[in-house]
């Protein structure tokens, strides 16, 4: 034969070889990480999770891919952050209520009536300035996780069995809250009683009285399917359901400085893409559920309002500096 035909297969068994090295090392780049929040996926945790997944797969080329754990398959709120601070779950996202079990000053994205109406909040959480100073605010006074991004879900209502319509029909009933002192002073402030217990509770609560009244979004209520014990929602809307995009710092520390701009771009998109798209949500949730009969009430909220806006401002002061500069922050938007 040749000496032509024995450089080429020469050159071809050294290209094969080659291609057979690379393909498992590019295969082996590709890292799978854990993404957990304790809703339904087709709830606007989902959309912000899927926003998450889609631009960090875009922006590291397909080398970090998000498996979602999504309706409290790896547990709810409390036990998740937990497991972000050691390490076993790299991702997640949590109400900012329940973060405020690690850092109290979370409780001021609780404050009721701080947001003026859906565009407000929209704009709001879709605000730089605002994630940062929310960033700002988790770093100096949580270990072992980095919130990365804010969303939202929209507005909390309060459902039960009955109508409520103003603040008198409030007095004396007991109501499910999340776990920020916030809520410790506004219900009690309306008239209203307190009881703390985890979000997977409130069904049966519910059902068998130890409740009156639960409150949280048209989304997740009807996801949930809360109305089936509490057939009656009472659109109060005292509060925005805002959420954190949480990172572990145990995976944080491991990224190089790539990664972590990969992370945080990605985390920037929930910031401002999911906002609108879980408002949409809620509104879609509202129409489902007239049309299975469920009652959705109108309510005169300036009784609500009379109590909550003066206690506003001091309260957030009262919960930390950072607090108190999110308030302000998120007032000044018009």
């Amino acid at each position: 034969m040749s000496r032509t035909f024995w450089r080429r297969t020469a050159l071809l068994a050294s290209v094969l070889a080659a291609t057979s090295l690379a393909a498992p090392a590019a295969f082996a780049q590709a890292k799978h990480y854990k993404f957990a929040y304790d809703q339904p996926q087709s709830t606007g945790f989902g959309v912000g999770a899927n926003l998450f997944s889609d631009k960090l797969k875009e922006l590291s080329k397909g080398t970090m891919l998000i498996d979602q754990y999504p309706g409290a398959q790896l547990g709810q709120e409390p036990q998740v952050l937990q497991l972000l601070k050691t390490g076993d779950i790299d991702f997640a996202i949590t109400s900012s209520a329940n973060s405020s079990t690690l850092s109290p000053q979370a409780g001021v994205m609780s404050l009721h009536f701080l947001f003026r109406s859906e565009d407000h909040l929209k704009k709001a959480i879709a605000d730089p300035e605002v994630a940062k100073a929310v960033r700002a605010m988790m770093e100096d006074t949580v270990q072992g996780a980095h919130v990365i991004g804010v969303a939202t879900l929209g507005f909390r209502n309060m459902y039960s069995k009955k109508e409520i319509r103003k603040i008198e029909e409030i007095k004396g009933l007991k109501v499910r809250v999340q776990a920020t002192p916030t809520e410790d002073a506004m219900f009690p402030a309306y008239g209203a009683q307190t009881v703390h217990m985890p979000f997977g509770s409130v069904y049966t609560s519910l059902q068998t009285g130890v409740v009156d009244v639960a409150e949280n979004g048209v989304n997740v209520y009807l996801v949930n399917k809360h109305y089936e014990v509490a057939p009656v929602m009472s659109m109060t809307e005292h509060e925005a359901n805002n959420s954190f995009v949480w990172i572990s710092d145990k995976l944080w520390q491991s990224l190089s400085t790539e990664q972590k701009g990969w992370v945080q771009a990605a985390a920037d998109e929930v910031n401002k893409q999911q906002p609108a798209k879980a408002l949409a949500l809620e509104t879609q949730s509202a129409t489902k559920l007239k049309g299975m009969g469920v009652k959705i009430v109108d309510v005169d909220k300036a009784g609500f309002v009379k109590i909550a806006m003066p206690m506003q401002e001091k309260m957030a002061k009262d919960l930390g500096p950072h607090a108190a500069k999110i308030q302000q922050l998120i007032a000044a938007i018009q």
